[in-house]
């Protein structure tokens, strides 16, 4: 029905505020006339009870009290009042059981009391359904207040539940308290209406920037930033915003450079074997082995990265091939390190392994894992000087094996190092291809660590080195 969120928390704060003071209203309203009865009884009943004792022992009995007993409840009403002055009671009209004692103009004079003797039975009486000389029930008796005279019960003074009216003073007092009750509700209306729209506007504000931002992203606007106005959910919904963004825009950026990188990776080998099969067909060249060996190597170099970019397709579609077993720490690294020995001589560079006793098993695929320290280690190789150290090592840390294949190279610079995992980086912008690298190593790397299970992450200074470490799993864990 309602289509806006203000006007849904609006109605909510309205609806809360309504049913929350017209609960308070009714709970007042329907204990207002006993509090109020409650009141007028209290100011005059210890008076009433002195006024009783006195009389009784002044008199000895009960006898004539009804003839008495409206100027007794009058003089009551009097601070400071005597009963126990040498003057006698007038004669009065007595009490018509339950019945207004006065016309009911005379708003002063009312039965606020009645008695009953020692023994319970109606003296006076306030409440028509007993007459003066009936026994009161025991509930009755317990409700009323003892009278008593030289710590003797002589009689019970009976309160009535409700007045049978109240004076013009006391009818004021009740309209102005419902008046009050209405000005308070209309009050808290107002209030919760202004409240609720104040805090509606500020809730819905952030969502409607948030609204606006995400309308801008689907038309293609990509790197859209919402201000952040508070740490509550909203201001965290906005702050994932924010990353979601940025990350949406890099990873855009990244697709674009990728397809660049890739078209320009692969023109320069088809660009060199057609050269050559074109000057050999048009009887500019002859093939020799020379030649035809290096057109070969340029189908290898796309034939690898062609094998590189679906390797990385089906991690990312999680249809990688893997066959998991335990596999000794080790027995991996020493591997390694044999395969790239001869290589590492060649440049004059050290590779060491490292590896302390008793290190646990690591469940991972052995060919996968191979694929992954071949990589490193030809990464290594490619930005380590001459006379440098490759050092491949593992320890338990965590629960987890550490494998490690660290260099004393060039090192990384600080502005390349959150990228270096993403496909087709290069610190090389000029894309040059003679060192070797397509720039996917690093992204395969990543790939088929994390497919495992594991984490994978560089640690590099430049003109000191680089290290890759990663957390393997434990057999059996």
């Amino acid at each position: 029905m309602f289509k806006s969120l203000s006007i849904k928390l609006t109605i909510a704060f309205m609806l809360v505020a309504a049913i929350t003071a017209a609960l308070v209203a009714f709970s007042i309203r329907i204990t207002n006339e006993d509090r109020l009865t409650r009141l007028i009884v209290d100011q005059q009943q210890s008076s009433m009870e002195q006024a009783l004792s006195d009389y009784y022992l002044s008199q000895g009995s009960w006898e004539n009290i009804a003839a008495a007993w409206s100027q007794i409840q009058q003089e009551a009403s009097v601070p400071g009042q005597s009963f126990l002055e040498d003057k006698p009671y007038v004669d009065a009209p007595p009490p018509n059981n339950g019945q207004d004692l006065f016309p009911a103009n005379d708003n002063q004079n009312r039965s606020l009391f009645g008695l009953a003797d020692a023994q319970g039975r109606v003296v006076v009486s306030i409440d028509p359904h007993y007459a003066a000389g009936d026994q009161l029930p025991a509930f009755v008796l317990d409700s009323g207040t003892a009278v008593t005279v030289n710590e003797t019960q002589v009689g019970t003074l009976l309160t009535p539940q409700r007045l049978p009216r109240y004076n013009p003073e006391e009818q004021r007092f009740l309209e102005r308290t419902n008046q009050a009750l209405i000005v308070g509700m209309l009050g808290a209306l107002l209030a919760a209406l202004i409240i609720g729209l104040l805090l509606a506007r500020t809730l819905t504000q952030p969502l409607r920037a948030l609204t606006t931002a995400t309308q801008a992203i689907a038309q293609g606007h990509l790197e859209q930033q919402v201000a952040v106005h508070s740490k509550d959910e909203i201001g965290q919904l906005a702050e994932a915003f924010n990353s979601m963004s940025l990350e949406v825009a890099r990873s855009n950026q990244l697709r674009r450079q990728m397809t660049a990188d890739i078209a320009h990776d692969l023109r320069t080998p088809l660009t060199v074997i057609a050269g050559y099969v074109e000057s050999m067909r048009d009887g500019v060249l002859h093939p020799t082995m020379q030649r035809l060996a290096l057109i070969f190597s340029e189908i290898e170099r796309l034939q690898k990265m062609v094998e590189d970019l679906r390797t990385l397709s089906k991690a990312d579609a999680g249809e990688l091939s893997l066959h998991p077993q335990a596999v000794s720490p080790q027995a991996l690294l020493d591997w390694a390190a044999e395969l790239f020995q001869h290589h590492a001589g060649q440049q004059n560079v050290t590779i060491q392994v490292d590896i302390p006793e008793g290190l646990p098993d690591i469940y991972v695929d052995e060919a996968r894992m191979m694929q992954v320290l071949d990589n490193l280690v030809s990464n290594a190789l490619r930005y380590t000087n001459t006379g440098g150290v490759i050092s491949l090592s593992a320890r338990s840390v965590g629960g987890k094996v550490e494998l490690t294949v660290a260099d004393n190279g060039v090192g990384i610079p600080v502005d390349e190092m959150p990228f270096i995992f993403d496909r087709f980086h290069r610190g090389d912008k000029s894309r040059q291809t003679d060192t070797g690298s397509s720039g996917l190593g690093l992204a395969i790397v990543k790939a088929l660590v994390e497919s495992q299970g594991g984490k994978v992450w560089a640690e590099s200074r430049l003109e000191q080195g680089t290290a890759i470490h990663m957390a393997m799993a434990l057999a059996g864990s």
